[in-house]
């Protein structure tokens, strides 16, 4: 297994983007904008209508008027009636808003969005990278080591091997980051095949070489993943999932790292019995800015929910910092399958939407 570096030059429409792009682009739904414009028009088409019908029995067969001044008459309310102006008005005010919106930096596609957005009661946010920075950052003193004769210091060296160097994404950065020099990662050992992330595995693996020549290799992951691999799950997983529980009521996100030794010395040997070596707090902070920008939202009568990935503990807890509630649900609780919380089972699906403060453990598919 390996990785490449293309460049995509179009999107194919069956594509898992292709697929969500063309649900944006080919949305066929009328706002409320249009649907209001439609019924001042059709309010004026059918006044005019009435009273056109009015004056002309009341001119011809009552007053019996002349043709010629008659259809003048006629002619000054349907062309009274009808509001001409109001579409170029309305569009004008739009314009205006959307070059407004761009000087804070807000593109818009439709200008009736703008509109549309006015009137929005409920707004979802993913978490990271939306209400956090996405810029991870690893306490030491909280590293939970697993593995006897090995230190916290140890475990981070570890974790930085079977991280990338170059090209790293925000959790190889945070952990090699915490090394006094990043080459410390690579420092005295040899590379001989590194495993990129990847959906299914959850997990990265170095495979090295190291001074005395013999090979292991480490392996740093979602603790799910690394707990499966470890010669003594079932001794450990109870305290495991203990401390992972313990890292997420603080909002902390856990890594966990393994290794093992591969003592025939070849890169395609599963190796010898993997080793639990410990894990790692990972915490995201909230942009400097969220807190306020939820609040003033909440003033204007705008729900904000919180729908992440993560724990349900961690979303929680990151509700709380940012004052957006810690009524907060499973993904599952969405799909109707079973809970243990019965009040939650009890309830319809759309009162606990409009009832809960966010939704975790939701995976995009």
């Amino acid at each position: 297994q390996g990785e490449i570096e293309a460049v995509v030059i179009a999107t194919g429409v069956h594509t898992f983007f292709g697929k969500a792009a063309h649900l944006v682009d080919s949305t066929n739904q009328v706002g409320h904008f249009q649907k209001v414009l439609t019924a001042i028009g059709n309010f004026c088409i059918c006044s005019i209508g009435v009273g056109m019908f009015i004056e002309i029995i009341v001119m011809y067969p009552i007053q019996h008027r002349a043709y010629r001044p008659g259809i003048d008459n006629l002619l000054v309310l349907l062309i009274g009636g009808i509001p001409i102006a109001m579409p170029t008005v309305l569009s004008v005010t739009m314009a205006i808003g959307s070059h407004r919106l761009s000087q804070q930096g807000a593109i818009t596609k439709r200008m009736t969005a703008i509109e549309e957005m006015a009137g929005m009661d409920v707004l979802c946010s993913d978490k990271t990278g939306t209400l956090t920075l996405n810029k991870l950052t690893v306490d030491k003193n909280l590293v939970e080591v697993f593995e006897r004769g090995i230190t916290q210091d140890q475990v981070i060296l570890m974790a930085a091997r079977a991280s990338r160097t170059e090209n790293q994404d925000a959790i190889d950065t945070a952990i090699v980051g915490m090394l006094a020099d990043p080459k410390e990662a690579r420092a005295g050992i040899q590379e001989v095949h590194f495993l990129p992330f990847n959906p299914t595995d959850k997990r990265t693996a170095l495979t090295y070489i190291d001074a005395d020549g013999k090979m292991h290799r480490v392996s740093k992951g979602a603790p799910e993943q690394i707990l499966h691999l470890a010669h003594n799950t079932s001794e450990i997983e109870r305290r495991v999932h203990a401390v992972i529980d313990k890292f997420a009521e603080r909002g902390l996100r856990s890594l966990a790292v393994a290794y093992q030794e591969v003592p025939d010395g070849r890169k395609e040997s599963p190796g010898g019995p993997w080793h639990f070596a410990g894990l790692m707090p990972l915490f995201d902070p909230p942009r400097h800015d969220s807190a306020e920008t939820i609040r003033r939202a909440l003033n204007l009568g705008v729900n904000v929910k919180m729908i992440t990935g993560d724990q349900l503990a961690i979303g929680k807890e990151t509700g709380r910092r940012l004052g957006m509630g810690t009524n907060m649900y499973p993904s599952s609780a969405l799909l109707g399958q079973k809970n243990s919380d019965e009040s939650i089972s009890a309830l319809p699906v759309d009162d606990l939407i409009e009832k809960a403060d966010g939704f975790a453990g939701v995976f995009p598919g």
